[in-house]
């Protein structure tokens, strides 16, 4: 690699420089980027090797993919940003089937002009995520689209698991009699990015919870390998992910408003906006459903794990040959909890 450098004049101005069409136009422009600023942050055995691919072995098990693409505005909020959401979301994809995160691709659409600065910063961030994940990035992409068709930086990013032998969660098999848990509190990516693109600020700042859940997931499915169904409620929320989950089921939900955590300064800027937060996306929080008689164990578990330590039980599935999920609110009616109808939050993973 050292050699490399040689052929390239002069460093790229990560300070003040910008995306040029010469970046995306496979000579040298787009090598020294690709060296400079991804191979420097994403650095392993597998990119060294510079292929348009990466081979690697494959442990026993069922392989899981997962591929998600990150369009968030804007692009840095309280907690995170695009480059770690873009890790998180797709390990979490992958881990819900009950996986353990191997490898992940990413692949980038870089608008011309964008800040080189900013990039890095992505970049960087993207690879803390994965180090810390202990799930390394192998392989990828990048393009450039003219200023004015794009939108600063879109990543997609896809990942590669294998499920253990005797693990089989699939949201189709929630059953009538299931516990519903929830991991923690709801609402709080939603509303950081929304507070970060409105210029809102309060006097309990809100943070993404953006996180990778895998190792959650590990000792929770260690604990009770019979899980029935795990799902990381993200665009659309709890009452979305709920609703896609008794569809494929064939079965419906009742959940208990009163056990559902959400963090004062959230439900306080619902309230203000006219937001449910159950309809408000998360990206490090995952809902689980498992029979009735090891939903006190998984909990147990769960709360263990830092990303638990707030987890309830929120629920149970109920025969509906309908699939509504409703809610028992805590002035003892009973409400429909649909489908997200339209766009609630735009733009928010």
């Amino acid at each position: 690699m050292s050699g490399r450098r040689d052929i390239f004049a002069r460093r790229l101005d990560l300070v003040h420089g910008c995306v040029e069409m010469s970046h995306g136009g496979g000579g040298r422009a787009m090598a020294q980027l690709i060296e400079e600023l991804f191979l420097a942050a994403f650095d392993n055995d597998w990119l060294r090797t510079q292929d348009d691919c990466a081979q690697f072995a494959v442990p026993s098990g069922r392989l899981v993919m997962a591929t998600d693409s990150h369009v968030v505005s804007p692009l840095f909020f309280p907690g995170g940003d695009i480059g770690c959401l873009s890790v998180h979301g797709t390990i979490n994809d992958v881990a819900m089937a009950g996986a353990r995160p191997l490898y992940l691709a990413s692949s980038f659409i870089l608008e011309e002009g964008f800040s080189l600065a900013d990039l890095q910063r992505i970049v960087e961030s993207m690879a803390r995520a994965a180090q810390r994940a202990g799930v390394p990035i192998v392989t990828g992409d990048t393009k450039v689209v003219e200023r004015g068709k794009g939108d600063g930086v879109f990543i997609t990013t896809t990942g590669v698991g294998v499920v253990p032998e005797g693990v089989a969660i699939s949201a189709g098999r929630a059953q009538p009699g299931d516990a519903v848990l929830l991991s923690g509190p709801l609402g709080d990516h939603g509303l950081a990015v929304l507070a970060q693109r409105e210029h809102l600020s309060f006097d309990a700042p809100i943070q993404s919870d953006t996180a990778a859940l895998h190792e959650l997931v590990a000792a929770m499915v260690a604990t009770v390998p019979g899980i029935h169904c795990l799902r990381d409620p993200t665009r659309g929320g709890l009452a979305s992910a709920l609703n896609e989950i008794a569809r494929q089921a064939g079965v419906g939900m009742r959940l208990r408003e009163a056990a559902i955590p959400v963090r004062e300064p959230v439900r306080a800027l619902c309230e203000f906006l006219g937001l449910d937060p159950l309809y408000v996306a998360n990206e490090g929080k995952l809902i689980a459903i498992c029979p009735a008689d090891s939903a006190d164990a998984l909990l147990t578990a769960m709360r263990a794990h830092p990303l638990g330590r707030e987890a309830a039980i929120i629920g149970e599935v109920v025969t509906d040959a309908h699939g509504f999920v409703e809610m028992e609110t805590a002035f003892g009616g009973r409400r429909l909890v649909d489908w997200l109808s339209g766009e609630q939050l735009p733009r928010i993973c």
